[in-house]
């Protein structure tokens, strides 16, 4: 039997006019995916990318890549049949025989797209369902409360059967390259990689910022955000990753700077920075990880300080969660283990004891006078390192 995979796109299909060149990104976004995995085929047509996979053997990691992809909210194996519908029952009754197993309650759903084939949906599910109802003895007809739902859906090009129950989730939002760019300011935590995560769902293709200082922060530390960055690349594909030098900044200011301070002139510093270098890459926002009340750096007031030291839109998708909807989702998309790693970033390094937790932004830019701001973000600009991250 020929096996494909079905991989449903979702919120593409409200574009209208627009849905054309969605749809053209989304294809692009899988064949690019894919095109180091397997030798696959894919096509596109009513709202279901088909993808044919040359060897077998890799049906489960183009699945995995698939799953990866966003623009795709569901994906899964199906059985290639004749549109004929004694090959569909026959078909259908062998390649889910393990699914319709002792005591399951089972129902058919149809659904026929080519006109032409001579049984209406309603006449294909009575004709699959009576048949596998007198191949399976045992098995009970519910379409109320089925364990099992066989799907049939009958093409312009062939037709396929699978369980429903068989289905993967995909991402879901939007393809990649279809909402600009924005630039993530990425720590080694556990906030920022779920943000970026979160934005790029929304086709926002990213570059990522780190800022490092050594040797307060060990070579493990930056090892540990590049290998954040590639497992957000899984679903972005390729990320530049912007390593920018930090010690001199932050040593500057401890000595000249209150350290209840230290914390808000630091993030100033790194937004104007990540300001700089996204404006270059032509980004036309900044992402942080930011959720209201966290830490003292992120009450409402410190929020305000930090966001004006620049004048580009910043995304915080975070910002009205709790720290274990944010675990959540890290782990969900595979980041929480690395961003657990005992490897200080440089915004715990410098930590002061009793953070301000209700600053006046005029204060700030008072303890921000006392440094040469813009000496020191032109010579941190000049020691940046460009990393190219591709999918761990």
């Amino acid at each position: 039997m020929k096996e494909i995979i079905l991989a449903k796109y979702g919120e593409i299909i409200l574009k209208g006019g627009n849905r054309p060149r969605f749809e053209s990104i989304l294809m692009n976004n899988i064949r690019n995916s894919l095109k180091n995995v397997a030798e696959t085929k894919a096509r596109l047509a009513q709202a279901t990318v088909y993808v044919e996979v040359a060897d077998a053997d890799k049906m489960d990691i183009v699945m995995d890549r698939l799953s990866k992809i966003f623009g795709i909210v569901s994906i899964t194996r199906a059985v290639v049949c004749e549109k004929d519908i004694e090959d569909i029952k026959q078909k259908t009754n062998e390649y889910l025989k393990d699914s319709l197993s002792d005591g399951k309650r089972f129902k058919v759903e149809a659904k026929r797209s080519d006109k032409s084939f001579p049984y209406t949906s309603p006449q294909i599910c009575l004709e699959v369902g009576g048949y596998l109802d007198d191949e399976y003895p045992e098995i009970i007809v519910d379409v109320h409360n089925p364990d099992v739902t066989v799907k049939v859906e009958v093409r312009d090009f062939a037709a396929y059967a699978y369980a429903e129950e068989n289905k993967i989730a995909g991402q879901g939002g939007m393809p990649i390259g279809t909402g600009s760019k924005a630039t993530l300011l990425l720590s080694g935590g556990i906030d920022s990689p779920v943000a970026g995560h979160m934005i790029s769902k929304r086709g926002v293709e990213i570059d990522a910022v780190n800022f490092f200082s050594f040797p307060y922060t060990s070579e493990r530390a930056k090892e540990k955000v590049i290998e954040l960055a590639g497992i957000i690349a899984q679903y972005t594909s390729k990320i530049n990753l912007y390593i920018v030098p930090f010690t001199e900044i932050q040593l500057q200011i401890r000595d000249k700077c209150p350290e209840e301070h230290l914390t808000l002139v630091m993030r100033r510093f790194m937004m104007r920075i990540a300001e700089r270098i996204a404006r270059k890459n032509k980004s036309k926002a900044l992402i942080t990880g930011e959720s209201v009340g966290q830490v003292a750096s992120q009450t409402l007031a410190a929020l305000d300080v930090t966001n004006s030291a620049v004048d580009m839109p910043i995304l915080q998708p975070l910002i009205g969660m709790d720290k274990q909807e944010v675990i959540d989702r890290a782990n969900a998309i595979g980041t929480y283990a690395t961003s657990i790693l005992p490897y200080e970033d440089c915004c715990t390094v410098f930590t002061p004891r009793h953070p301000t937790t209700n600053p006046k932004r005029e204060t700030i830019e008072k303890s921000e006078s006392r440094l040469d701001v813009e000496t020191l973000i032109e010579a941190a600009l000049a020691g940046v390192e460009k990393i190219e991250v591709y999918p761990n």
